[in-house]
């Protein structure tokens, strides 16, 4: 089968195709925006991707296109889809009938820690020898691929799928959340809080999709929740038929920091074992509770997660150190939301002690770019010794927002802001990019001015 991928470069759309290719189709797309590290992906795996959605491309006659959610109406490519009456499915339609119908699946949803919960989750299982399929909105770096069908063997033939599980909209067509499609068995909710402010209109609005997932679970299914969070309490009364494990401060999986790199983790108050990572900060620790109970549901004993969890070496784009150069580290961060921008950053500042953190930050989410959460993103930074904002595309004004806070520099130009940031450097500084794109390539710039001072 021939398979057109309209949105392929975006993380869930190009796991749809490493996925569809592994199964032996033929597999092509299109999009806008083509950055690493999808992009990348896509060219090993020998995926042609046309730029821009052209009307031709339905010449080349497919047997389906599969449609992801940054494509709407007035798209000239699905207007003409649309018009000829061409065979269409939205990515996570095509995933539940091709290949999650028959499996165990393991899904990671909430506002945050999704993509890091998923790849530890994933390679806890892996390393534990039930070689599960996952999708992961990013590429681990035990795997370095973002996503595979399920590894068999004569032995065992595993049927676990690890799928981190998106509230965002499925299609133009279909305005459910994404996770609704999955069915999972063992469902892990890490927090919840407002987020994607041009398809949600409050938090009791996504709390209500939330449910909607809830309602999916089966009675012998399994729900992982944080029970430091009230929103995920709400969702939960509104009706549970499955099971219920807590973690967090006070629920029944906690943990105990040792020092930076290492945390006891506790089972309703007895000590499972001692986690020794090169993973930092309180957010890290308790998505790996939450990885840890969910494999334990899948019969994996808490010692041999924690085991794994020592060779865990996190996921491209979170906290990732780029370079090492001049004594200044260079780090790369997701980042999308002010409380992930937050934690992020207290976890470096404790790390680091009293060295400088040089913050360039991307508001590029929609949510951040209609201004919803400008005011906490403001609060968020507060860790940061120097901050570089660049605003392009905002529906709000940067200089107003951050007209009393010092050492802020705010750029349009891509060129001209990483020469700005090569000249208030200095040794024993940390910077970090903090973004949900590929910042325009600004990384690679700074690196390399770096090295050639």
């Amino acid at each position: 089968m021939h398979i057109h991928i309209l949105g392929i470069c975006g993380t869930f759309m190009a796991g749809i195709a490493a996925i569809a290719k592994a199964q032996g189709h033929k597999v092509t797309g299109c999009d806008l925006n083509v950055y690493p590290p999808m992009s990348n992906q896509l060219e090993q795996l020998d995926i042609k991707i046309t730029e821009g959605y052209d009307v031709k491309q339905v010449e080349i006659k497919p047997d389906i296109f599969i449609i992801g959610n940054v494509i709407t109406r007035g798209n000239p490519l699905i207007e003409s889809i649309l018009n000829q009456k061409l065979k269409y499915q939205s990515g996570p339609q095509w995933l539940y009938e091709n290949i999650l119908h028959d499996k165990w699946v393991l899904a990671v949803a909430g506002t945050h820690g999704k993509t890091s919960t998923t790849a530890m989750l994933a390679w806890i299982l892996e390393a534990n020898g039930l070689a599960p399929g996952f999708l992961i909105g990013g590429i681990p770096n035990n795997f370095n691929v973002s996503a595979r069908l399920p590894i068999n063997s004569n032995k065992n033939s595993s049927t676990f799928f690890v799928i981190e599980a998106d509230e965002y909209d499925t299609a133009f067509f279909d305005k459910r959340s994404k996770f609704v499609h999955y069915h999972p068995n063992t469902l892990i909710l890490n927090n919840l809080e407002f987020d994607h402010a041009d398809i949600f209109e409050n938090i009791e609005n996504i709390e209500k999709h939330f449910h909607h997932l809830i309602r999916t679970i089966p009675n012998i299914g399994k729900i992982i929740f944080n029970n430091d969070s009230l929103s995920l309490k709400k969702v939960l009364e509104q009706g549970c038929w499955s099971e219920i494990e807590d973690f967090g401060s006070m629920g029944k999986w906690t943990y105990q920091k040792i020092n930076e790199n290492e945390f006891e983790v506790y089972f309703q108050e007895k000590s499972q074992g001692i986690v020794k990572w090169d993973l930092i900060g309180h957010h890290n620790a308790q998505n790996a509770l939450a990885a840890i109970a969910a494999s334990k549901h899948v019969g994996i004993p808490s010692d041999k997660s924690i085991s794994a969890l020592g060779k865990f070496k996190n996921v491209k784009k979170r906290m990732e150190l780029l370079e090492s150069t001049r004594g200044i580290n260079i780090y790369d961060d997701f980042a999308h939301h002010p409380t992930a921008i937050k934690t992020t950053l207290e976890g470096l500042r404790s790390k680091i002690g009293t060295d400088r953190i040089v913050a360039i930050i991307e508001p590029r989410s929609n949510t951040m770019q209609l201004g919803k959460m400008k005011d906490a993103l403001l609060i968020s930074l507060k860790e940061a010794d120097i901050i570089f904002c660049f605003s392009k595309n905002l529906s709000w004004d940067p200089k107003i927002l951050f007209k009393n806070i010092p050492n802020v520099t705010i750029m349009k130009d891509i060129d001209i802001l990483a020469n700005k940031i090569i000249d208030s450097c200095q040794p024993n500084d940390n910077i970090i990019f903090m973004s949900n794109g590929g910042f325009s390539g600004l990384q690679n710039k700074v690196i390399q001015l770096l090295k050639n001072e």
